[in-house]
């Protein structure tokens, strides 16, 4: 696998019809700078707004991906992902002046053959690749749907289908070598639909662009001449249909015995791009579509941006330890003798954190709480659970460094036993809800695996500049000990 990013060397336009809206649409491919990545540029509308190729900014996924930010919005760019990515390309802009790429044969190789006709050049900035080390799983039992990544230092992809159907049945296929596979064994294997889809499709306003040469339709249903010549008609297919004996609509010849499976492998890493950064793991994908695709990609994608936190907040890299102190300092505001955090020792971004308080006999606290009978008070227990809480603050969309926490309520607050000095206190908090602005956390602390306290918080994230005012909101159910 490459280990510099790569982008295209020059600009390279081509245009055509999209699948599902039938617009005419004139696309280019244009080179971008480090570190820039995958960007959709809708040229027609006013600002020429752009839309990053993340699973963030996925709105539909009804027979193809479609993405947007605002009123712009791109469908259908599966295909053109699948082929950027399987060109290992890191940082391109994609102009569109309408809604939808053009869908050239149905498959990725019109895509792949002016990439390659644009030649790609090293770039100075190493690849970011997304290393899988640990087994990440989707499910959905309803659907039969099965997609787990595996850790390994390359990238394979293996994909089986199986629609239960006698006219297609179970198919299967891997990639196992993108440099040598993917440009002749798979960008040429088109889109798919089954013969009783095509009216329902077209009566639901899709496939307003497809024909029987930019997709396969798969005969998994007898019709009579004058059903066919009704069907040919609402296609505006203007020579004859036929069922033929192939079970290909028109015979039609297929590039692969198992194209069908093919093409979803190649929807299945174009789905992959979405994630924003290449992927060195095995993925076995068992029924794979596009909501799948997504859900699983949105997993993904969560493990990377907390790896890239863990990397940007990480001071330096310990056995068992995520952030330590100088890591923190970097993340809370907080500073002695008020920062109750010494490291924090788990990190699941939006969901869990777990720190650690080592509790000496020289905190200030101890002086007067109290004398000949030290007992850490449990407003600071409290404010310990709190401050590790602010460090779920993080994710892949927000600058800590530029954010405050506020605390505007505490419910349910329990203490269970006392904390003297030599304990050392774990922080365990969850993530409840989280919205814009405001979350929603559980916090426990532990003592040798004993529970000594535990509560419920709300907090507001503010922006640093402008924390005064918005503080003076909240003062009236601000905790004072928890800021």
């Amino acid at each position: 696998m490459l280990v510099q990013q790569h982008t295209i060397k020059r600009p390279i336009s081509t245009s055509g019809v999209g699948l599902h809206t039938g617009v005419k649409t004139t696309m280019k491919f244009k080179p971008a700078p480090d570190h820039y990545g995958i960007r959709f540029r809708r040229v027609d509308l006013g600002g020429s707004p752009e839309i990053p190729a993340d699973v963030d900014h996925v709105i539909d996924v009804a027979r193809g991906t479609t993405i947007g930010i605002g009123d712009a919005r791109v469908h259908t760019v599966e295909h053109v992902l699948a082929a950027v990515v399987g060109l290992q390309i890191d940082n391109i802009i994609i102009e569109l002046d309408n809604i939808e790429p053009p869908i050239g044969d149905g498959s990725a190789k019109p895509f792949v053959e002016m990439l390659l006709n644009a030649g790609t050049e090293e770039q100075e900035a190493p690849k970011d690749y997304l290393i899988i080390d640990q087994v990440i799983q989707y499910q959905n039992e309803e659907k039969g749907v099965h997609i787990v990544a595996l850790p390994m230092d390359d990238f394979r992809l293996t994909v089986m289908i199986d629609y239960n159907n006698p006219a297609l049945g179970s198919q299967h296929t891997g990639l196992f070598n993108l440099e040598k596979e993917f440009v002749t064994e798979f960008s040429s294997a088109r889109t798919f639909c089954f013969l009783h889809e095509v009216e329902v499709l077209r009566d639901q306003g899709l496939i307003k662009g497809g024909n029987l040469d930019n997709a396969i339709v798969i005969v998994d249903r007898e019709l009579s001449d004058p059903e066919l010549r009704k069907l040919s008609k609402k296609l505006g297919i203007d020579h004859s249909v036929i069922l033929g004996t192939s079970g290909v609509l028109n015979n039609k010849h297929l590039h692969f015995r198992n194209e069908p499976a093919r093409h979803k492998l190649v929807d299945l890493m174009g789905d992959l791009a979405l994630i924003g950064a290449p992927i060195k793991g095995q993925i076995l994908a068992a029924r794979p579509g596009h909501a799948s695709n997504i859900d699983f990609a949105r997993k993904v994608r969560k493990l990377y941006q907390q790896k890239k936190l863990v990397r940007k907040y990480q001071h330096e890299k310990k056995e068992g330890v995520v952030f330590d102190i100088n890591g923190i300092q970097r993340i809370l505001p907080h500073r002695y003798p008020f920062l109750l955090v010494d490291k924090i020792i788990d990190f699941k971004m939006d969901e869990r954190v777990v720190g650690v308080k080592n509790v000496t006999g020289d905190e200030f606290f101890f002086q007067g709480h109290f004398p000949g009978q030290p007992v850490m008070p449990g407003v600071l227990i409290v404010e310990a659970m709190a401050q590790t809480g602010g460090i779920l603050m993080l994710n892949g969309s927000e600058n800590p460094g530029n954010k405050l926490v506020y605390f505007m309520a505490i419910n349910n607050v329990k203490f269970r036993k006392p904390v003297t000095p030599g304990d050392q206190l774990v922080l365990d908090v969850e993530m409840v809800s989280r919205r814009t602005k405001v979350i929603q956390i559980r916090g426990r602390a532990f003592v040798e695996g004993n529970l000594v306290a535990e509560g419920d918080f709300t907090a507001a994230i503010v922006d640093r500049e402008d924390g005064k005012a918005q503080a003076d909101q909240v003062s009236a159910v601000k905790s004072p000990q928890t800021n």
